[in-house]
């Protein structure tokens, strides 16, 4: 999906007082990169939901600036948090019924002259059906 990634993560909730209860909710940073991430990815949800065990490779790609194009990212935000985003969207927008599904993950993150994020999700073992 070629895009500028969002930075802000689902790691970045805050919090209030309602009613004497602390109560979460996302800031619109967040609210922002959510609804940029579910745009993007509704137009290539798979006709069906993934099922069984699914295989996720994401590549985050990040404009290069002053960086080598193809250079590894190593400044925040971080791996997990970013993904915890993207696969809550893609959950969203149908790519399988639940993120638990993902038991293998490989989420890299790169300064690039051509800035967006790669995914290739795949089942790689079948839906237990007992």
């Amino acid at each position: 999906m070629p895009m500028k990634p969002p930075t802000a993560t689902h790691q970045e909730k805050k919090w209030r007082v309602v009613k004497g209860k602390p109560v979460s909710y996302d800031p619109p940073e967040v609210l922002a990169a959510r609804s940029k991430l579910t745009a993007h990815l509704a137009g290539h949800s798979p006709e069906r939901p993934l099922e069984g065990a699914v295989r996720l490779l994401v590549k985050w790609c990040f404009s290069r600036g002053q960086h080598k194009d193809g250079e590894y990212r190593i400044t925040k935000p971080d791996t997990d948090n970013l993904n915890k985003l993207l696969k809550d969207c893609m959950t969203n927008v149908g790519f399988w019924k639940d993120d638990a599904q993902v038991a293998s993950e490989i989420c890299e993150k790169f300064w690039a002259e051509v800035p967006g994020i790669y995914v290739c999700a795949e089942e790689i073992a079948p839906a237990d059906k007992t």
